[in-house]
């Protein structure tokens, strides 16, 4: 044994036992990471469990500085350090493990497993999953038959898991029955060889099995047949021990000298393993479906939207359709030569994405998207009370994020190239527009009547978008910018919103700022699923009422998705005067200080009006929509091959303009917008231009 690091660590087995000492150490040769009840335990080598490192993923939490994990075998392990640096150590230790032992071979280059050692194996993992099933059945029937509703609900947290955990062995063993119809091909001498990460026939499109690729049904006689086969001893067996589902040779618990094991496990047989995802896959999409004029009704998603008669739909934007990535297994040999270029903790600005994950709309038309409820916004600006207003500022803000991210699939926006620009309006419900163009205005064709929306990409490097919004004739607007930066996290990555708002209420001399949080897109390798995690602060410095939201990201040892809580207070007061609970895509509610509860936003009921872009034809070269329109049709075509040419080609515009004004010693002048210290702002806003018309403005503040 080649010993590259040992010491202790706390390892998470069940919410029950909860945090567990454990003494590990890190086998560098063999790639083993063992652990131990304590080190005179490994001393004497009574080993509890063990980690498999060879294809290996590290993951950390971005909020925590001393945990991570270690996800292999279908399983991830769950690690707390002291402190962040003792973190890092082990980190760097086992990533150095794994490129250690991903390119190990035997002594004659060929791996050691066979065919036939896979195949048994196959069959054995039949056998446990018709077990897991049956026990699963039988744990139904006792929580319907349990008489305590508490003891049910805990069973019920169980019984979901199991599901999860049965589901995700399912898609495995559908996974290596492929794996292994396709390594009959490159067999020699009865040796498997591994198959190349990437080739030059990869396909990097939507995988669909062929007819002979197709896993068999498990039935009973099969799964009779092979529990025979496989372990004679498995028919009198009663029980199973779920993280033992792949490891049941009892002689795996020695320490020296031994053999190394063919996957993880652990002797807790009450230890908890919890998969990327805890919900099912959604249904993948046809490879085959095409973009096409006549859309069919049933592939929209639907959603309550209020639009205007006069509304332009442009069918290759504004038909959402009810698309997913599917599995980022279908994309092995891409992910796998993603994650291989970087390290935890490391920036992706810089890194090229691949295409499929695009979800088919500009990151500038994603801001927008956060004011698909104008009515809320405008609303703040006729309330007469600074505390009413307060509280419908936080009403809008912590309503207008299901509609800025209507699913919960993980796709990334484009990134803006400089200097492009979106331009957006929507139709106020409830207020007659009297067509009184607002000319003066950021969007000129729009009414003053209207909401109006525009944003430019005015820095590559850091990568900044600067929007502005407006209602005219409500004198309310909202200046900000926002620069992203990418993290990469091991099985998540992270996305920081750094930037700032600031809502302005100008008939009230009232300014109200604000920021946005962090956005994380979790399980990577599997369905990726988008969170949002962070505090957000609200201030009136003028008021003096303020408010704090918190996006809270899911733990993995319980809780809800998608949770948010915010309180707002008073002047000068450190009790709230009202809470509020929910999840920012579903009902949140209001536990008001007199002790009045009641629904605060309820986004399943909420309608979401439609914004109104002008034509592609009509729109300038920049504009996001029509700078875009190639990439759009070939990803809304699944044609990934011609997406990732268009997207290219914008790239490569790009770096060559860059070329040319470094040569020429020019410097990038925005349009809209224009830097202030280290802020960005709209260059005509609506309070300057309501300066240039005193009476006006007055005359409104007194019909008030």
């Amino acid at each position: 044994m080649a010993i590259k690091m040992e010491g202790p660590l706390s390892k998470w087995t069940n919410v029950m036992k909860g945090w567990q000492y454990r003494w590990f150490v890190l086998d560098d040769s063999s790639g083993i990471l063992s652990y131990y009840t304590s080190k005179e335990k490994m001393v004497k080598g009574s080993r509890r469990g063990c980690v498999r490192l060879k294809g290996a993923i590290i993951g950390i939490d971005d909020e925590d500085d001393s945990t991570f994990t270690i996800t292999v075998d279908h399983k991830t392990f769950h690690f707390q350090a002291r402190d962040e640096d003792e973190r890092e150590r082990w980190i760097e230790a086992l990533e150095s493990a794994i490129c250690h032992i991903s390119g190990q071979r035997t002594a004659d280059g060929q791996p050691s497993s066979t065919l036939e050692d896979f195949e048994k194996k196959l069959m054995e993992t039949d056998a446990y999953l018709q077990l897991l099933i049956e026990q699963n059945e039988a744990l139904e029937k006792k929580i319907l038959e349990c008489p305590n509703e508490s003891d049910k609900e805990r069973y019920n947290v169980i019984k979901v898991t199991a599901d999860a955990m049965i589901e995700a062995i399912k898609h495995s063993i559908v996974q290596l029955q492929i794996a292994k119809e396709n390594l009959k091909e490159p067999v020699v001498n009865g040796a498997l060889h591994d198959p190349p990460l990437i080739t030059d026939d990869a396909n990097y499109g939507h995988y669909s099995p062929t007819p002979r690729q197709v896993m068999p049904s498990l039935s009973s006689e099969n799964v009779s047949q092979a529990c025979k086969t496989a372990h004679p001893q498995l028919s009198a067996q009663t029980s199973i021990s779920l993280p033992n589902l792949a490891c049941t040779d009892d002689t795996l618990t020695v320490t020296v000298g031994e053999s190394i094991p063919v996957t993880s496990y652990s002797s807790s047989e009450d230890e908890e393993f919890y998969d990327a995802e805890e919900q099912k896959s959604p249904k993948k999409p046809d490879p085959q479906a095409r973009y096409s004029s006549c859309v069919d009704p049933e592939s929209l998603v639907q959603v309550p939207v209020i639009s205007a008669a006069e509304d332009y739909f442009d069918e290759l934007y504004d038909t959402r359709d009810n698309e997913d990535l599917g599995s980022m297994e279908q994309h092995g040999s891409i992910i796998g030569h993603l994650l291989s270029q970087v390290r935890i903790g490391m920036d992706l600005t810089k890194v090229v994405l691949p295409t499929f994950i695009l979800e088919r709309r500009s990151l500038l038309e994603m801001f927008a998207d956060f004011f698909a409820h104008p009515d809320a916004f405008s609303k703040i600006a006729d309330l007469t009370n600074p505390k009413d207003r307060m509280v419908q500022v936080v009403q809008w803000y912590m309503g207008a994020f299901h509609a800025g991210r209507p699913s919960e699939i993980a796709k990334k926006p484009y990134n803006p190239i400089l200097g492009e620009t979106f331009k957006c309006h929507w139709h106020v419900p409830d207020i007659v527009d009297e067509k009184d163009p607002a000319s003066d205005g950021p969007i000129p064709w729009a009414s003053k009547d209207n909401l109006v929306f525009i944003a430019e990409q005015v820095s590559h490097h850091p990568p900044i978008s600067a929007f502005y919004c407006e209602n005219y004739n409500k004198r309310i607007s909202l200046d900000g910018y926002i620069w992203t930066k990418s993290k990469f996290l091991g099985l998540s990555i992270g996305v920081h919103m750094i930037g700032e708002c600031v809502l302005s209420v100008i008939d009230y001399d009232e300014d109200y700022t604000l920021s946005f949080p962090s956005a994380y897109g979790r399980s990577i390798l599997t369905v990726p699923w988008v969170e949002l995690g962070g505090k957000i602060n609200i201030n009136c410095a003028k008021t003096g009422f303020s408010a704090l939201v918190e996006f809270h990201t899911k733990p993995f040892y319980g809780s809800k998705k998608h949770k948010v809580t915010a309180q707002i207070f008073e002047p000068n007061e450190k009790k709230p005067f009202v809470n509020i609970e929910g999840e920012w895509n579903d009902v949140m509610y209001a536990k008001w200080a007199s002790g009045k509860n009641e629904s605060f936003v309820d986004t399943k009921s909420l309608p979401i009006i439609k914004k109104i872009v002008r034509p592609r034809e009509q729109q300038e070269e920049l504009e996001s929509r029509k700078l875009w329109s190639n990439v759009t049709f070939y990803l809304k075509e699944k044609r990934v091959d011609e997406a990732t040419d268009e997207k290219h080609k914008l790239e490569q515009r790009q770096r060559d303009e860059a070329k040319e004004r470094k040569d020429l010693g020019k410097k990038w002048e925005t349009q809209y917008f224009h830097e202030v210290g280290e802020h960005w702002v709209y260059r005509n806003p609506l309070i300057r231009r309501l300066k240039s018309k005193p009476t006006q403005t007055s005359q409104a503040k007194s019909a008030r």
